[in-house]
């Protein structure tokens, strides 16, 4: 590579050492040392990059983060570059950032900080352009868990209740709706798959957000209304085993005795007529 590609304006970087294990190099800033950077390869096609600029900041940090994943891609072959970084440490996070370095993922951490891992391809968009600057920061965003449930009635007014394989608590009908689906298809999708019926869906009946509750974290729940069927129909319904272990038409007294403390508590609310299209559910005891 050309001193002119390992250079940004005043800042370069300067190669200290290399072989097959390890590139390292000292950042430059007006031809002063002020840290260093270090790639590692993992296998073929991919490899860690590691840096110290003490006390220069965010954005200098990218910039010889930049330029040494441009050295990976362009010299040597690499087509990912990762990096793993203490989920408290916002300056070396902000760093990675602004240098293109995509959030990944967490890994855990027995004794010491979770790290957050970041990620950067070969062909993803510069980091610089819009492109580029939109998927880092949609990257980094929080994501919450969708779950969509409908509410089936039978002709004694009855709400079908579904008994799980991995709960105690029978839940309303439904599930968790997949990255990019709208919770209406999810909710369609989720009781063909396990109860193998296809239901029209009918009106939103309530948004329901769920607070932190044993080892899950919140969701927000869509309800939807899902109208009457025949009570015999549930004898024809191919329910998914590893999930679903059967179904029952549950009144609300029978609902109280069976389902979770999140069901329970949103029929009683449509019982008393109280629901609005925004709720926040109560947190449940553990």
């Amino acid at each position: 590579m050309t001193d002119e590609a390992l250079r940004d304006g005043d800042l370069s970087l300067e190669p200290t050492s290399g072989s097959a294990e390890f590139h390292g190099f000292a950042v430059l800033i007006d031809d002063e040392r002020v840290g260093t950077v270090a790639l590692r390869p993992d296998g073929r096609h991919e490899g860690s990059i590691r840096w110290n600029l003490g006390d220069r900041g965010s954005f200098a940090a990218s910039r010889a983060l930049r330029l040494g994943i441009q050295h990976a891609f362009a010299e040597l072959g690499w087509e990912r570059v990762w990096a793993q970084i203490d989920i408290d440490d916002t300056t070396d996070l902000r760093s990675a950032s602004l240098a293109g370095l995509r959030r990944e993922g967490v890994t855990r951490r027995s004794g010491a900080p979770d790290r957050v891992l970041v990620g950067r391809l070969i062909d993803d968009p510069p980091a610089l352009s819009r492109e580029g600057f939109v998927s880092i920061l949609n990257a980094g965003l929080p994501r919450k868990r969708v779950i969509a449930q409908g509410l089936l009635r039978d002709e004694r007014d009855r709400v079908l209740l579904c008994e799980l394989t991995y709960k105690r608590e029978w839940d309303l009908p439904g599930g968790v709706v997949e990255v990019g689906e709208s919770p209406g298809t999810g909710l369609v999708r989720e009781l063909h798959e396990e109860l193998g019926i296809t239901v029209e869906l009918g009106a939103l009946v309530t948004m329901n957000w769920l607070p932190p509750w044993r080892e899950w974290d919140d969701a927000c729940l869509f309800v939807f209304d899902l109208g009457r069927i025949d009570a015999a129909t549930v004898e024809q319904m191919e329910l998914q085993r590893t999930e679903i272990a059967g179904v029952h038409w549950c009144d609300l007294e029978e609902a109280r005795t069976h389902a979770t403390g999140a069901t329970v508590e949103l029929l009683e609310a449509l019982e008393a007529g109280d629901l609005p299209a925004y709720r926040e559910a109560p947190l449940q005891p553990e």
